[in-house]
């Protein structure tokens, strides 16, 4: 009985730490000021007069896991002749109008419509640049008809 008693006490020394750690990379609370990816993801952007100037397509992380940049579709009706732009996250801000998530940029559609357009290559599963006629050449990558 001793030497089983022994032995948990051992087993149960040696195992703790592992356990220990293991919860370390469990958060028992959200970081404050945290926000959803729904409030970003497939949200309209404004510009500052309050017109619409395109919606998030896609959120890019950093290999650390930051954001380290936004696609936005601009242009087109109908998800015809629209192109995805690349922009800088802190491009956008992010703000609450009337209880809805409401995001804006300091651009102009005009703007963003001349940038280059990007087009989402699923071999490479990354963005590149669009050198072809402007229009979406790929489609992002949680979408099979491009928008």
């Amino acid at each position: 009985m001793n030497r089983f008693a022994a032995g948990s006490v051992a087993l149960l020394l040696m195992i703790t730490p592992a356990v220990a750690q293991q919860s370390s990379k469990i958060l028992s609370n959200v970081p404050g000021q945290s926000v959803t990816v729904t409030d970003w993801y497939k949200q309209n952007v404004y510009d500052a007069s309050n017109s619409k100037i395109g919606d998030v397509r896609d959120i890019l992380l950093s290999s650390d896991g930051k954001v380290s940049a936004v696609i936005v579709g601009v242009g087109g009706f109908l998800g015809m002749g629209e192109k995805d732009v690349a922009v800088p996250f802190d491009a956008i801000k992010h703000t609450t109008r009337d209880g809805k998530v409401y995001l804006t940029m300091d651009a102009t559609k005009d703007q963003l419509k001349a940038a280059l357009g990007m087009r989402y290559d699923r071999n490479a599963t990354t963005w590149m640049p669009d050198t072809g006629n402007g229009n979406r050449t790929g489609t992002s990558p949680k979408s099979s008809t491009g928008k």
